[in-house]
C-alpha cells in the first residue's frame, strides 16, 4: 500500500479536522486485520457541518449552474489521475476485487462529468394561463442543505451519487460515510478540496448512524436526506425526518427476481446470475437473489449454474493470486448469511453448490451458493440476503413466475431471460419493480433512473429524474 495516505479526517467548511480521539476500528475484510480507527464526529461536528453548509448555500446557488458543473469536471479529472491508488483503497477497506474497484473509481469520474453536463440542461416550464396577458413560469430551485448518508458496498461511487446532483442543482451537502468504509470518503474529500470547492459546499463527518447520522437526519436546517442502505434504517430515517417535514430520497433493500423461460439462451442466463453472485460478493441491492426457471429447462439450468458457481475463484483482492470474488464486508455478514442457509437446509432446502463460510480469522468469505427447493417460511426467501447466495425454483409458466416474483415486500429490480418479445413485454408490464432487465445483468446506467417501490424505497437516483430529486419547484405568475 505504498504511497497511500490511509488516514481519516472530517472536512468542515473547507478545513480538515481530526475531531475526537479515534474510536471506531476499521478492518480489512479479506484478512480481518485492523487497518485503522476513525473518530466519531458526533452531534458536535454534525452541527458544525450543517452550519457551514447552510452558510455557503446561498452563495453557491448564485453561481451559474454550468460553473458549478466545472467544479465537478475538475474533480473527475483528479480522480482519473489517481485511479489505481483510489482503487486500492476501495479494495483494502471494502474487499472489492481490483478490476471492479477500478471500474467503480472510473464510473465515479464518469458520473461527475455526466452531472456536470446538466449545468446547461436544467429546465423549467412555461405554462399556459387562463388570464389574458399573464405568463406562468415554473422554475427549479435548490432545496438547500442535503445530508447524504452512504452505504459501504460502493463506498467511493456512492459519494458522487449524492454529491454530484446536489451540487450542480445549487445545494450544499454534508456526507456521512459508513463506519465500515470511511477512507474512500476521506479520499473524495481530499479531491474536492484540491478542486477548489468553496468552503462549506461539501462537508464530511465520519461516525456512527446513531450519533452523526441521527444528528443529520433530525436536523431542522437539513432540507433533504438522501440515504442508501437497509429498509429498516430507511424507515428509522423517515421517522426522524418527519419531525421537520424533511424531504427524503431512500434507496433501500432488494430481493430481485429473475425469470428464465424455456426459450431463453441458458448460457446467457447462467452467466448473468453467476456474475450477480460473484460481483461484489453479491453485495448489491439490485443483483438477482431469486430465480424462477421454467420447468422444461430447470434441471439443465441448475446443473450449469451450480458448476459455474463452483468455478468462481475467491480470495484476497490484494493477494498474489488473481481472484474473481472477494470477501463479504465483515464477520457478522458471514454469520448472518450462514444462519440463513442453515435455516433453509433445516427446513428441507437442497444446497447444490457452496453453503459454507470461512473460519474466524481467515477472512470474511462465503462460498458462492445455490439453494433449491425453497419454502415461503425460509429466511432466505423472506429477507434480503446481500451475499453470494442465489435461490432457484421451477415454475410451470410465465404467469406463475410473475406471481412468485411479485410475492415480495421489496420492489427494486427484476429481470427476465427469453427470446419471445411478447413474453418480455408481458413481464415488463406485470412485474411490480422499479427496474426490469431483459436478457442482461441487473446493473443500471448513470443516465437511467434507479428507483424502487414498496420497501425498496422512495425517490431515486441517476439521470434527469434523479437530478430533479434535489430540486423543488417555484411557480411565478406574471400579469402584464
Amino acid at each position: 500500500m505504498a504511497n497511500l495516505e490511509l488516514n481519516f479526517q472530517h472536512y468542515l467548511g473547507g478545513r480538515f479536522v481530526s475531531g475526537p480521539s479515534a474510536s471506531i476500528p476499521v478492518f480489512n475484510p479479506a484478512n480481518e486485520r485492523e487497518i485503522g480507527a476513525v473518530s466519531d464526529g458526533g452531534e458536535g461536528l454534525a452541527e458544525e457541518a450543517v452550519a457551514a453548509a447552510r452558510a455557503a448555500q446561498d452563495g453557491w446557488a448564485a453561481i451559474p449552474a454550468n460553473e458549478r458543473g466545472n467544479y465537478l469536471r475538475k474533480m473527475a479529472q483528479l480522480i482519473r489521475a489517481r485511479l489505481p491508488e483510489l482503487a486500492r483503497v476501495v479494495a483494502l477497506e471494502q474487499g472489492k476485487v481490483l478490476p471492479l474497484a477500478e471500474m467503480e473509481v472510473f464510473i465515479t469520474a464518469e458520473y461527475l462529468d455526466y452531472n456536470a453536463e446538466w449545468g446547461r440542461r436544467i429546465e423549467g416550464e412555461v405554462i399556459t394561463s387562463d388570464r389574458k396577458g399573464e405568463n406562468i413560469f415554473l422554475f427549479r430551485r435548490p432545496l438547500g442543505v442535503v445530508a447524504g448518508i452512504l452505504p459501504w458496498n460502493f463506498p467511493f461511487f456512492m459519494v458522487a451519487r449524492k454529491v454530484a446532483p446536489a451540487l450542480v442543482t445549487g445545494n450544499t451537502i454534508v456526507v456521512k460515510p459508513s463506519e465500515e468504509t470511511p477512507y474512500c470518503a476521506y479520499e473524495f474529500a481530499r479531491i474536492a478540496h484540491e478542486a477548489g470547492l468553496p468552503p462549506g459546499v461539501f462537508n464530511l463527518v465520519g461516525g456512527l448512524g446513531r450519533t452523526v447520522g441521527q444528528s443529520l437526519v433530525g436536523h431542522r436546517y437539513v432540507d433533504m436526506v438522501s440515504f442508501t442502505g437497509s429498509s429498516a434504517a430507511g424507515s428509522a430515517i423517515m421517522t426522524s425526518a418527519a419531525r421537520n417535514i424533511t424531504k427524503v430520497s431512500l434507496e433501500l433493500g432488494g430481493k430481485a427476481p429473475a425469470i428464465v423461460l424455456a426459450d431463453a439462451n441458458l448460457d446467457l442466463a447462467v452467466a448473468a446470475v453467476r456474475g450477480a453472485k460473484a460481483l461484489n460478493s453479491g453485495q448489491a441491492c439490485n443483483c438477482a437473489e431469486r430465480v424462477y426457471v421454467e420447468r422444461k429447462v430447470y434441471a439443465e439450468f441448475c446443473d450449469k449454474l451450480a458448476a459455474g458457481l463452483r468455478s468462481v475463484v475467491y480470495g484476497d483482492p490484494l493477494g498474489t493470486t488473481p481472484v474473481e470474488m472477494g470477501p463479504v464486508i465483515n464477520r457478522a455478514a458471514v454469520e448472518r448469511i450462514g444462519a440463513m442457509v442453515a435455516d433453509a437446509r433445516a427446513k428441507g432446502a437442497e444446497i447444490l453448490a457452496g453453503g459454507e463460510g470461512s473460519a474466524v480469522g481467515s477472512g470474511c468469505f462465503f462460498q458462492p451458493t445455490l439453494v433449491t427447493r425453497t419454502r415461503p417460511d425460509m429466511q432466505l426467501l423472506q429477507r434480503e440476503i446481500f451475499g453470494p447466495v442465489v435461490l432457484v425454483d421451477p415454475v410451470d409458466d410465465l404467469d406463475e413466475a410473475i406471481a412468485r416474483a411479485n410475492d415480495s415486500e421489496y420492489g427494486l429490480t427484476s429481470s427476465i431471460f427469453t427470446t419471445n418479445l411478447g413474453a418480455a413485454f408481458k413481464a415488463m408490464n406485470s412485474l411490480k419493480y422499479g427496474e426490469t432487465y431483459v436478457n442482461r445483468e441487473n446493473f443500471e446506467a448513470i443516465q437511467g433512473f434507479h428507483a424502487g417501490v414498496r420497501r425498496s424505497g422512495i425517490g431515486g437516483a441517476d439521470g434527469k429524474h434523479g437530478l430533479y430529486e434535489f430540486t423543488h419547484t417555484q411557480v411565478a405568475y406574471v400579469q402584464n
